[in-house]
């Protein structure tokens, strides 16, 4: 959370940065003058094969419909008009494996015959536009093709993380019908294989908790060989990308899609147990992501080398690693690996050897860097960086400061960005060439998007005054809706200030007085671990589903690594023998395996009983008090009020 005492630190950008900026104060001007011609113009940067008829259709509230008739392909505009405009021969893909002797840069010629190659295959199975297929993969170039070969023939794809588990990959694979999913033998990890596609065969099996039986939708498995590592093999229903793929020709003639096709579904957090298959549409969303990612980062696409470290499984791996950098022709780097492997100087020396220029990552990050020590960074020459980036998270003022000195050189800009899996895009961002940053602060919304900080009924707090984050105005990147519930998407994101027609971000915020935007966090039960959003009631029933566990609360807890840290509480079951250290690390690693290991409880503590309000309610808010070693607030809606004073001396 930003402290107030921060908001009159300034930096402004450098006359000499500024007079190259992509982006000036007029885009503001412009954008406030009339909002549909804006996004109107931000359209036309792309390649459409049919003209819309009207920027924004909004009669149908809160669904949208962006550009109107106008059809386009996502993968054309990502890699065909690059080599159209004889840029071919640019690098795409530093791609960088995690063992140091594996590397492969490939141009954008390369990658669109990949790509081709990739399309070919999946359109010979018979899969048709609309169709989905899940991928599940480390950061390799075949998960970018494979993302973009869906792309290119309508396919929706959906993108699990590589890092969850069986079930989470089943439950996403059942809800999206998936037809077909994309994975590899394993990943490395550490320098060492882990496997992969064992999880794929666990979660279309029959043998997990909840599941009635095969995943009946799923008929075929494409498998990539990265590893080597042994896998089980069902010759029906399994295939070696390396036996099909390569054999293919290599062009493709795309299809054009109706800007509101949907392009991808991906599954966020949701305050009730069952993820949230988020809907992105075709047209609208790459306009935004591209208008974003050429003016937030300052793209020159002749000589940026551009690196967002975030996963695909992410939305920041979907519009800032993949859709945006290569719709503006970006030279992008792609990192297998983890940033401490072999050692602490991974992600410098790569910064170093590709001369990156953008650098796009989490503040979690960052607070390890600074963990790690100056003298990791200081060792390695980073003056080819000119922009840095925040994402995931607020940034705490402290580690801005860090990473604009010890990784920026003491001068690069740094765009903190706001944006969530729902808005598709960066919503809230400095402009590096126009704006005045302070320490902390996302600063203001971008050209084009309208926000405000409200109360409870909708109106604008005074500055200062802490509110809640609402989106005032439709934009072109907004999900469309939750997989097949559109009740649910209605009530989680449009409830809440149905009257006013506003989206709630389910975030607290404030502006200060010189008009900067603060977000402060989450309001709901979903908590921001390292960027990374994991419901309290996901982790909650992962316990519950262990044998000891009669109930359990989870909270989310300040943490000066993560962000937040997991903590919960335990009421063990009336026969269950044993609660020391054994227990606790059982529990943990059972939530890691349930969800992820992202999801694993920094603190687990067995309790007798929880604080719970008279009609049963668990007064989460006092077990918050109790994780961050604050006052414990008001007890007295409480059953029995004494539960907090045993509690406080556990």
């Amino acid at each position: 959370m930003s402290d107030s005492s921060t908001t009159n630190e300034k930096y402004a950008p450098s006359a000499e940065f500024a007079a190259q900026a992509n982006a000036t104060a007029d885009l503001y001007t412009e954008a406030d003058a009339d909002r549909l011609a804006f996004w109107d113009k931000q359209a036309r940067r792309l390649t459409w094969d049919q003209e819309w008829s009207e920027v924004l259709d909004w009669s149908q509230a809160p669904v949208s419909k962006w550009f109107v008739g106008g059809k386009l392909n996502v993968a054309a505009n990502c890699l065909d008009r690059h080599v159209d405009e004889g840029n071919g021969d640019r690098v795409a893909v530093h791609w960088i494996g995690e063992p140091k002797s594996d590397a492969r840069d490939i141009t954008y010629s390369e990658l669109l015959a990949d790509v081709s190659r990739a399309a070919n295959y999946l359109s010979s199975l018979g899969l048709v536009a609309g169709d989905r297929v899940a991928i599940y993969m480390p950061m390799i170039p075949e998960a970018y093709i494979a993302m973009l070969a869906c792309a290119r023939l309508g396919l929706t794809h959906s993108v699990v993380f590589a890092g969850f588990s069986s079930a989470a990959l089943r439950s996403r694979v059942d809800d999206a019908e998936a037809k077909v999913v994309i994975t590899s033998d394993g990943q490395f990890r550490r320098g060492k294989p882990a496997p992969l596609k064992a999880a794929v065969d666990e979660a279309l099996g029959s043998d997990l908790p909840n599941v009635d039986g095969p995943a009946a939708s799923v008929h075929k498995v494409l498998v990539v060989r990265r590893t080597g590592i042994d896998v089980d093999w069902d010759a029906e229903r399994d295939v070696w990308w390396d036996e099909v793929v390569p054999e293919q020709p290599d062009t493709h003639t795309p299809e054009s899609f109706d800007a509101e096709h949907p392009l991808f579904l991906l599954y966020t957090s949701g305050t009730t147990g069952k993820p949230k298959g988020i809907v992105h549409s075709s047209g609208g969303y790459l306009v935004q992501a591209s208008y974003t990612h050429y003016n937030v980062f300052d793209l020159k696409p002749e000589s940026d080398v551009y690196w967002c470290t975030a996963d695909i499984g992410w939305v920041t791996g979907h519009t800032y690693g993949v859709y945006g950098p290569l719709s503006n022709g970006s030279t992008c780097v792609v990192y297998e690996g983890t940033p401490n492997s072999p050692d602490e100087h991974r992600h410098f020396e790569i910064i170093e050897d590709k001369k990156v220029s953008i650098y796009y990552s989490a503040p979690t990050l960052v607070r390890t860097f600074m963990k790690w020590g100056h003298e990791i960074p200081a060792a390695h020459d980073l003056s080819s960086i000119r922009v840095l980036g925040s994402v995931g998270e607020p940034i705490n003022p402290e580690a801005w400061r860090w990473y604009r000195d010890n990784i920026g050189g003491g001068k690069a800009p740094i765009v903190d960005t706001w944006w969530q899996t729902e808005t598709g895009a960066i919503m809230v961002s400095p402009l590096p060439g126009v704006t005045e940053t302070k320490p902390g602060s996302a600063m203001r919304p971008l050209p084009g998007i309208s926000m405000d900080v409200v109360d409870n009924d909708g109106e604008t707090v005074a500055s200062e005054e802490q509110g809640l984050l609402v989106g005032t105005e439709p934009w072109p990147a907004m999900l469309r809706g939750i997989w097949g519930d559109m009740d649910r998407y209605r009530d989680t994101y449009w409830s809440h200030f149905a009257e006013q027609g506003y989206y709630f971000a389910g975030d607290g915020a404030k502006w200060d007085s010189d008009g900067a935007l603060w977000v402060l966090g989450r309001v709901d039960d979903v908590m921001n671990i390292s960027g990374h959003r994991i419901s309290t009631s996901e982790v909650e029933s992962a316990l519950v589903g262990h044998e000891a566990v009669a109930e359990a609360a989870v909270v989310g807890a300040s943490d000066e690594q993560t962000g937040q840290a997991i903590v919960a509480y335990v009421i063990l079951r009336e026969h269950h023998i044993g609660s020391g250290d054994e227990l606790v690390d059982a529990l943990k690693a059972a939530v890691s395996k349930e969800i992820s290991p992202i999801a694993k409880p920094r603190d687990i503590t067995v309790v007798p009983e929880l604080p719970k309000t008279r009609s049963g309610k668990i007064m989460r808010r006092l077990l918050r008090d109790l994780a961050e070693g604050r006052e414990v607030g008001d007890t007295s809606t409480l059953s029995d009020p004494s539960i907090m004073e045993a509690l406080q001396k556990k």
